[in-house]
């Protein structure tokens, strides 16, 4: 089998979703947004499909090097194309973990099995924690301790048993704020009650001793986890925090360096808990070798992120990782009607919690091809 064509799909949708200037999603008024569709064909019929917004600025680079290669080859493209970052103008680990998916939902399709499968199936559904959005200034939306608190108890009526906060940042005025971050886990813990587990991810600029403090304070509430509170780029930062608290710190999350990184925090005893999304480190191939470096090391690590790769990654591992993420939640947005590019949620989750990985060949991504066709930017 070889790959014949690389081929990306812009197309158009509604989105009621976007971006504050660090990233964080937040509700917005209907406004038209671009997604895209990464489509690898063979001279054997076979597809593999991912999509990603990052897509289109890897397939100058990517098309060449994937071209008459085999597809199951996925290591050796895979370093092909992680050797071509190195100085991060190129392509994204986000671009990359787009490629490398569809390589998977490829070799998923021609086998007739679910990717978890391929990657060595433990499971078959997880449960799932409640992440909600950023704190904002909406009215009704979560812009006071008590409207979290309020939030917390419809997810806990929709049956999430873990429950994890991100706080206000900024731009949001007055943020951020150890006091508020606190106020809002504290109006949490009292709402939902000792049962509920919460986990807080809050400014990621905090000063040592704000990290501290926060920690100490979520120590009294007890809460799980302790989440990116801090610079990651200061791994000593990280050392010297997990010293000072029982509070499990997770990490790391954002910073550079993927597979390698996480071996060194893990050596160091920079984090009690590691982290990985495919997003972050480029790809189902690099994350899978997170998760048994972690395992090696007898180490729980946790997922960051919806995406459906990071759920069949989960649903591979034993002992390394316990949830899922779901959402980003918040009291506007509805998370359980699946965007218009696919037919039904990749991540459905019942009234206990749990979530089942997708059983269809591949990733399992039910494709609204029609959607797509009829909504072309480009191609």
């Amino acid at each position: 089998m070889k790959i014949t064509e690389v081929r990306v799909e812009t197309f158009r949708y509604t989105s009621d979703k976007a971006k504050d200037i660090q990233g964080h999603a937040h509700p917005a008024d209907p406004h038209d947004a671009l997604q895209s569709l990464l489509t690898i064909e063979t001279d054997e019929g076979v597809c593999g499909y991912s999509f990603g917004e990052e897509v289109g600025m890897a397939q100058g680079l990517a098309r060449p090097l994937l071209l008459g290669e085999n597809p199951f080859y996925r290591e050796r493209i895979w370093q092909n194309l992680y050797q071509r970052q190195r100085d991060g103008s190129t392509l994204s680990d986000r671009g990359l973990d787009v490629i490398d998916q569809a390589l998977w939902d490829l070799a998923g399709r021609a086998l007739d099995q679910p990717v978890y499968r391929l990657l060595g199936a433990f499971r078959d559904k997880v449960p799932a924690y409640g992440s909600t959005m950023c704190g904002d200034e909406l009215e009704g939306g979560l812009n006071t301790p008590q409207a979290y608190a309020d939030f917390a108890l419809q997810l806990v009526a929709r049956g999430y048993k873990a429950i994890k906060l991100h706080t206000w940042n900024t731009p949001t005025p007055g943020a951020p704020d150890v006091r508020s971050d606190v106020a809002a886990c504290a109006a949490v813990r009292e709402a939902v009650g000792p049962d509920i587990t919460l986990m807080l991810d809050p400014f990621h600029y905090y000063t040592r001793q704000d990290a501290l403090q926060l920690g100490r304070e979520l120590e009294r509430l007890d809460f799980y986890w302790l989440e990116e509170p801090m610079d990651e780029a200061s791994v000593s930062s990280y050392i010297w925090l997990t010293e000072q608290l029982d509070l499990q710190i997770c990490g790391p999350e954002t910073a550079k360096g993927g597979l390698r990184t996480r071996a060194e925090w893990m050596l160091r005893n920079a984090a009690d808990i590691s982290r990985v999304g495919t997003q972050d480190v480029g790809g189902l191939t690099p994350t899978m070798k997170i998760y048994h470096l972690a395992e090696a090391f007898g180490m729980q690590c946790e997922s960051h992120g919806n995406g459906v790769g990071n759920l069949h990654a989960l649903c591979a591992t034993s002992v390394a990782g316990k949830y899922h993420e779901r959402g980003l939640l918040h009291p506007f947005i509805d998370y359980e009607t699946p965007p218009p590019w696919l037919n039904a949620l990749p991540d459905p989750m019942d009234d206990e919690g749990m979530v089942t990985v997708p059983q269809g060949p591949g990733l399992g991504l039910d494709i609204n091809f029609d959607y797509i066709r009829d909504n072309l930017v480009s191609s």
